[in-house]
């Protein structure tokens, strides 16, 4: 976790991002995000749908959760938030723009329906109910980063499934976190479950929703950027 911060904390400071202005949102969608997750973490922990290898954890934990756990909820939305940032830096056109709205229209009835077909899979049914939910509000809201977003979650999977990879067992004599495949869609990304994707995709809509707030900056095309 503490790897995947380097980077993008160095980079914070950089003239042309400035991405340590915007902190005050990033941290505001955190806790944001942070007040629906970690209780659901505690709770998804406590029922075995998924647990840690103590073997590798340093052993300070509280309602449950190692302390690594804990810092997951920081480190990694600010990463992603930190490329989502990049990419619309230097990405200018919004690639995405148009089609952002009925793509998430279609992904919402996606979601409800393997949600519904799932029920008795609880990180399936949960992650993809909870998420059809909240981008049906984006849809309804008719949320103007949408496709922006899209670029910036689908750039942040890349990472996050190497990170997630390792800590699932993949380079590694056994997993330092494990998966009931009871309680999901039993499909692996090499070695993540693919049910991380969606609540992955959750997590940064809500983080993102936070961030966004206060900026009150336009969106679609934008300019080159000013030398």
């Amino acid at each position: 976790d503490l790897f995947s911060l380097a980077f993008p904390l160095l980079r914070s400071f950089e003239p042309r991002i400035t991405f340590w202005r915007k902190w005050p949102g990033l941290f505001t969608g955190i806790a944001f995000m942070a007040a629906l997750f970690i209780p659901w973490d505690v709770w998804f922990t406590a029922e075995g749908v998924w647990g840690f290898n103590e073997r590798y954890l340093v052993g300070v934990g509280l309602f449950g959760l190692p302390l690594e756990e804990w810092l997951f909820f920081l480190l990694i939305p600010y990463a992603c938030v930190f490329l989502y940032e990049v990419m619309r830096y230097f990405v200018r056109r919004d690639v995405l723009g148009k089609v952002a709205r009925p793509f998430s229209l279609a992904l919402v009835v996606v979601l409800v329906v393997v949600g519904f077909v799932h029920l008795d899979r609880l990180y399936t049914s949960v992650t993809f109910l909870l998420t059809a939910a909240f981008l049906g509000w984006h849809v309804w809201r008719r949320t103007a980063w949408l496709g922006r977003f899209y670029v910036g979650y689908a750039v942040s999977l890349i990472p996050f499934l190497l990170v997630n990879g390792v800590l699932t067992g993949w380079l590694l004599p056994e997993p330092i976190v494990w998966y009931n495949n009871a309680e999901n869609l039993g499909i692996r990304i090499n070695t993540v479950p693919l049910d991380d994707s969606v609540y992955l995709l959750l997590m940064l809509l809500m983080v993102v929703t936070g961030y966004e707030r206060p900026l009150k900056r336009e969106h679609g095309d934008l300019p080159p950027p000013q030398a």
